[in-house]
């Protein structure tokens, strides 16, 4: 058991450190277009709007997961190779999020470049829900006595936030700054959602 929490420890650790690289690396993109000589105007600063947007977004999309991965690891007390190769595919898709940013804060209404956010989005979607949703099936890897209320609660969050990444990818061929909106819904709908089950407890 000991050996066990050790692998937990350090695989919480690993991905803390991960994360925050990759929600660093983020404000990279945030440039001015233009020659450095010069004095910036209003209109430079304007120009910049689609690359701000971008990094905001990703910022909070990644900090979003971070928070729920951090939920998530607080009730998982020990991990196997199944929940260690899910958390690996995870971080994958996570750290792939700052080049995907690039490529809609510079051509933030083509469609090709929101499909590939959108379907980064969803990636990260899918292996956060199998992390969530492998645990949960075996209560051998919880902490014991967890309320079967959680387990539910989370299973649905992450269900909803794939919903919202379908979608949004969906949209994103057709309606590139739709598909975006879409994404940014989703983040007030997650938290509120949160404050409403703590408060129905």
């Amino acid at each position: 058991m000991k050996e066990k929490n050790l692998e937990l420890e350090r695989l919480v650790f690993f991905s803390d450190a991960v994360v925050a690289i990759a929600i660093t690396i983020l404000v990279f993109n945030l440039k001015l277009i233009g020659d450095e000589g010069k004095h910036i105007t209003f209109t430079d600063l304007w120009q910049t709007w689609p690359k701000v947007l971008a990094f905001f977004l990703s910022f909070f999309i990644i900090a979003l997961f971070w928070k729920l991965h951090h939920q998530f690891f607080f009730y998982i007390r020990t991990i196997d190779e199944m929940l260690l190769w899910n958390n690996i595919c995870w971080l994958l898709f996570l750290v792939l999020l700052p080049f995907s940013t690039t490529l809609i804060a510079t051509h933030f209404t083509d469609s090709a470049a929101m499909v590939a956010y959108c379907a980064n989005v969803l990636l990260i979607n899918v292996f956060q829900n199998n992390i969530w949703d492998y645990a949960a099936k075996r209560p051998e890897l919880l902490t014991p006595g967890i309320d079967e209320r959680l387990t539910k609660f989370y299973r649905r969050v992450c269900n909803v936030a794939m919903i919202n990444s379908v979608i949004s990818l969906a949209i994103a061929f057709f309606f590139p700054v739709v598909g975006f909106i879409i994404l940014v819904v989703r983040l007030p709908a997650l938290m509120f959602s949160e404050r409403l089950f703590k408060a129905m407890k």
